[in-house]
C-alpha cells in the first residue's frame, strides 16, 4: 500500500481508503462481515476509514468502531462528518456551533474514541454563518477532539471563502475537501476544486469511483433490484442514461486487454491523479475489497489513458 500526504499537512493516509456509506449498517447488517472486510483492509495497510454520523443514522460510525477499536489508535485515520438532519429537533442539523459541538460527543461514543483525525462539514450551510461553523471546528482542534477538519461537497469559491476567513481570522483552514471524481463526474472536480485545493494546500479525498457501480459493467443488461441504483431513484435518475451504460461498455476492451475488471481500472483511473490523498472506496464482501486492492497496483500508461479520454472527455464535459 502507498501512502499520501493530505495537502500540505504531515498527515499521510493510504492511497486506498475503506469508507461505510451505505454499506456497514446498511447492505451489512452482519457485525462479522463488517469485521472479516474491516480486518482484511486494515491487514492490507489500509489507514484511512471514513464514516459520517448520518450514514445508517450511527449505524455504520457504531459498526465500524466496534472492529476499529482493536487496533492501536495511532494507526489508524479515522474521519467522519457533520451536517445532515440526525433527528426531526430543528437544531440537530446543519453546521451551528450548537449541532458540531453536540455532534461530535455523538460520534465520539459512537466510534469509540477520544478524537477524529478528520472531520468533515458533510455540505455547505446557507443557514449558518461561515465564520460560526469554521470558530466551531477551531475550538475542537484546540480542544483536541479533533485533529483536522474539511469540507465535503464544497463549491470552489466556497472553499476560497473559508481559506480567506482563517487567514483574516486566524483560524485552523480546512485541511482537505471531499468531492465525487469519477469519469462520469470529472469536470468539476478537474476545473475548479482540484486547482482550488492546491493552491491552498489542501487534499482531497475522493469519493465515489465507481459512479455508485454503473463503472463496473453491472448495470450493462438493466439493473439488479438488490443493487444501489435500484434502489435509490434519485441516484438513478441522476447518473444512468444510456449515454453513459453506452461509455461504460466501452471501457471493457480496454479492461480486458490489460486483464482487469472495469471497476479496477476506474479505481486506477482515479488514482492515477496525484493531488489526490486517498480514493475511498466501500465494500459489502471481501471479494470487492480484494479487487479494489488489486486496482491501486495497477498503473495506466498515457496511451491507455488517451483511450480513457476519448470514451469521457473532460472538454466535452466542460461544454456541457
Amino acid at each position: 500500500m502507498n501512502y499520501r500526504r493530505v495537502g500540505n499537512s504531515g498527515l499521510r493516509v493510504s492511497e486506498l481508503s475503506l469508507g461505510g456509506w451505505l454499506t456497514f449498517g446498511g447492505s451489512v447488517k452482519d457485525q462479522q462481515v463488517a469485521r472479516e472486510i474491516i480486518e482484511k483492509a486494515y491487514e492490507s495497510g489500509i489507514n484511512l476509514f471514513d464514516i459520517a454520523d448520518i450514514y445508517a443514522r450511527g449505524e455504520s460510525e457504531r459498526m465500524m468502531g466496534a472492529v476499529l477499536k482493536q487496533f492501536p489508535r495511532h494507526t489508524l485515520v479515522i474521519s467522519s462528518k457533520v451536517y445532515w438532519p440526525m433527528s426531526d429537533d430543528p437544531n440537530d442539523r446543519g453546521l451551528s456551533r450548537k449541532h458540531i459541538m453536540e455532534s461530535i460527543d455523538k460520534s465520539l461514543q459512537r466510534i469509540g474514541t477520544d478524537y477524529l483525525d478528520i472531520y468533515f462539514c458533510h455540505r455547505w450551510d446557507e443557514e449558518t454563518p461561515l465564520l460560526e461553523t469554521m470558530r466551531a471546528m477551531d475550538d475542537l482542534i484546540r480542544q483536541g477532539k479533533i485533529l483536522y477538519w474539511g469540507t465535503s461537497e464544497w463549491t470552489a469559491e466556497q472553499i476560497q471563502q473559508a481559506h480567506d476567513l482563517a487567514e483574516k481570522y486566524g483560524l485552523y483552514p480546512p485541511l482537505v475537501e471531499q468531492p465525487q471524481y469519477n469519469l462520469i463526474e470529472r469536470h468539476k472536480f478537474e476545473q475548479s476544486i482540484m486547482p482550488t485545493a492546491q493552491a491552498n494546500g489542501m487534499g482531497l479525498v475522493t469519493w465515489s469511483p465507481l459512479a455508485s457501480g454503473l463503472l463496473t459493467g453491472k448495470y450493462d443488461d438493466g439493473i439488479p433490484e438488490d443493487s444501489r441504483l435500484g434502489q435509490i431513484k434519485s441516484l438513478r435518475e441522476s447518473i444512468l442514461t444510456e449515454e453513459a451504460l453506452d461509455r461504460v461498455r466501452q471501457l471493457k476492451p480496454i479492461a480486458d486487454d490489460l486483464g482487469i475488471t472495469r471497476a479496477e481500472l476506474a479505481i486506477a483511473w482515479a488514482l492515477r491523479q496525484p493531488a489526490i490523498s486517498s480514493v475511498i472506496t466501500g465494500a459489502t464482501k471481501l471479494s470487492q475489497l480484494e479487487s479494489n486492492l488489486r486496482a491501486a497496483e495497477v498503473k495506466l500508461t498515457d496511451d491507455v489513458l488517451a483511450r480513457i479520454d476519448k470514451i469521457f472527455s473532460p472538454a466535452e464535459q466542460a461544454v456541457g
